[in-house]
């Protein structure tokens, strides 16, 4: 069996604040733009890579500050969403796309390393999400996500989407927080995407299946670009966690 992961190549996960004292789990899984030598570039360009299709901007930054603010553990997946998405099953369409917002992603293109890409990334990356979530230490899990304002042509008017399936109370809590303390904010529920057990994986296979309070958020990346977005952003987000924590320890 040929490995695809070779010495010097990234872990397919890192722990950040593994002794945290915060109920909530903070994951990542678009935190980076790694590729695994034995991919080169994926025949795409370095300012190729640097879009969102590459990665979620931003969001790698935040959930440090969130882990900072809330001395909360955080688990980030730092190879591209163009290796493999994270967040997909490894049987749907755009786990390893051969397009992404209309580029063309040449290694992607029925690729021989498929069930490689999978067996060393994907399964290491969710076999740490499971152990941290099974260890009772936490009673709350979040995905931290960012999307782009535009998307095939159309623009996405939010500021910040709670995506959410069974869970209802868990965003709704969160949205009301937001709604009340920052009125100038556009909230989208279940916006900018829809999550199904076809096309996600952390609602499902991660919140919903231990029945733990959960969301998956996603800000819009034109506000965490910079040190100082990330900073607001980490702030208004941590206290909305904070307050999360109070509500499911009522």
């Amino acid at each position: 069996m040929t490995r695809l992961l070779q010495a010097g190549d990234p872990s397919p996960s890192v722990i950040l604040n593994p002794e945290g004292t915060s109920p909530i789990l903070l994951a990542c899984e678009h935190a980076g733009q790694g590729i695994p030598s034995a991919l080169g570039n994926l025949g795409i360009s370095r300012d190729q890579l640097d879009m969102h299709i590459g990665w979620d901007i931003g969001a790698a930054a935040l959930t440090r500050l969130l882990s900072e603010h809330l001395n909360a553990t955080a688990i980030f997946q730092h190879y591209s969403r163009l290796v493999i998405d994270c967040n997909r099953p490894p049987e749907a369409p755009d786990s390893i796309p051969e397009t992404s917002d209309g580029i063309s992603i040449p290694a992607n293109i029925n690729p021989d390393n498929r069930e490689a890409r999978v067996r060393e990334i994907f399964e290491p990356y969710q076999a740490e999400v499971s152990r941290l979530l099974d260890s009772d230490r936490y009673r709350i899990a979040l995905s931290i996500h960012s999307f782009t304002p535009v998307m095939r042509g159309f623009a996405r008017p939010w500021d910040i989407g709670f995506l959410f399936r069974k869970d209802t109370a868990t965003s709704q809590a969160l949205a009301a927080f937001l709604a009340k303390a920052y009125p100038w904010m556009t909230i989208g529920m279940n916006e900018p995407y829809q999550v199904s057990g076809q096309s996600d994986w952390f609602v499902p296979r991660h919140g919903e299946a231990r029945h733990l309070p959960h969301s998956l958020i996603e800000v819009r990346n034109d506000h965490i670009t910079d040190k100082d977005g990330q900073e607001k952003w980490a702030d208004i987000l941590a206290a909305s966690f904070d307050h999360l924590v109070d509500e499911v320890s009522a």
